[in-house]
């Protein structure tokens, strides 16, 4: 810790677009809470809509706060009634600080909580030196999980929820959209052992990672008449589950679509506002089972993802492309925005080598 006891953070200072370097005041725990050394952080969706400032980030965020919500790090200190962990603990978190009272909370639907509080949106995130946590919310990791994987594992949860909805084994499997957790997404459905998987999207870096993943079949929607090209190759029956993590509207369309009679269909991705769709033929007369995913299960979808990242069937690093240092923030969003990219990892102690 610093002598003057502040730390470099990323934050968003007002109400306008960017976000700022800054020191703030290193945090103290509470009676249930732990102090944690940030080693790791990645960045997400969420992150560039409070760069942007676009209307979600603007109607739910209240500056000052440091931003960021996908970490890992180092076990510090620990408050007066804190006994699940220890100093020198390497853990990473659940971003999501339920309430425990709510519906959702006591009929075992912790990740649908209503008074949820995301680090780096409703409270001060990891985009720091140091972090504190609700105890409840650590997830204790094995020493020798490298950092970046460990600071990705939350938005990994994202990847694993969806796909585990259903059973994917020796099914075809359509992933659409192919950003970094559709990507983590297909990964998933290989080692989970689908029959052949399908990816859409519309750039070629993101479709060549999704072959690189594991997609059989990887098309470019706006260069390819993917429809077509992938009822032709399921012989006309279409695909048997649909993981849709894009939200785009014509992805959306195009995956319902190809969903065979009586498929299954997991929905991430959130559209940018109310879009017209065809529920009678893509759903009801279909004899659809559609689910919409928010999160990870607290905590079954942790436990999943560690058994996932020790059975060896994935490489959860190869989804990393690039590394910064915290203090290069600017230039690891830029890289992010540009699509050119996978997950873009940062480290505030400096890149490991």
């Amino acid at each position: 810790m610093s002598d003057d006891n502040t730390m470099q953070a990323v934050i968003k200072p007002d109400r306008s677009p960017g976000l700022r370097l800054a020191r703030m005041p290193i945090p103290d725990a509470g009676a249930r809470e732990a102090l944690i050394k940030v080693a790791a952080t990645s960045i997400c969706g969420t992150d560039l809509h409070i760069f942007k400032w676009d209307p979600w980030a603007r109607s739910r965020i209240n500056p000052p706060v440091i931003v960021g919500h996908e970490f890992c790090g180092y076990v510090v200190a620990v408050g007066s009634m804190v006994q699940e962990v220890q100093v020198g603990d390497f853990v990473s978190a659940e971003s999501h600080i339920v309430c425990h009272t709510c519906a959702p909370c006591r009929t075992g639907q912790a990740h649908l909580c209503q008074n949820t509080q995301i680090i780096g949106v409703d409270r001060h995130g990891c985009w720091a030196d140091y972090i504190v946590m609700p105890v409840e919310n650590l997830w204790i990791n094995t020493p020798d999980l490298p950092l970046g994987v460990a600071s990705l594992q939350e938005n990994f949860g994202n990847a694993v929820h969806t796909a585990f909805t259903t059973d994917l084994t020796a099914r075809n499997v359509l992933v659409t959209g192919c950003g970094p957790v559709g990507l983590m997404t297909i990964m998933v459905a290989k080692a989970a052992g689908a029959k052949r998987i399908y990816a859409t999207d519309i750039s070629n870096y993101r479709l060549r990672m999704a072959g690189d993943m594991g997609a059989d079949l990887a098309l470019n929607v706006s260069e390819h008449r993917a429809a077509q090209v992938i009822m032709e190759d399921t012989g006309g029956d279409g695909v048997d589950v649909l993981l849709e993590m894009s939200g785009a509207p014509q992805a959306i369309d195009l995956g319902f679509s190809l969903l065979r009679f009586g498929g299954e269909a997991a929905l991430l991705g959130l559209a940018p506002s109310a879009i017209p769709f065809d529920i009678n033929n893509h759903i009801v007369l279909k004899g659809a089972t559609v689910y919409g995913i928010v999160g990870r299960q607290i905590w079954g979808t942790w436990f999943r993802m560690r058994g996932l990242l020790g059975s060896g069937r994935l490489d959860l690093s190869r989804v990393i492309t690039h590394e910064y240092t915290l203090a290069n923030y600017e230039k690891a969003i830029r890289v992010m925005q540009n699509g050119q990219s996978g997950k873009v990892a940062m480290y505030p102690g400096g890149v490991p080598t």
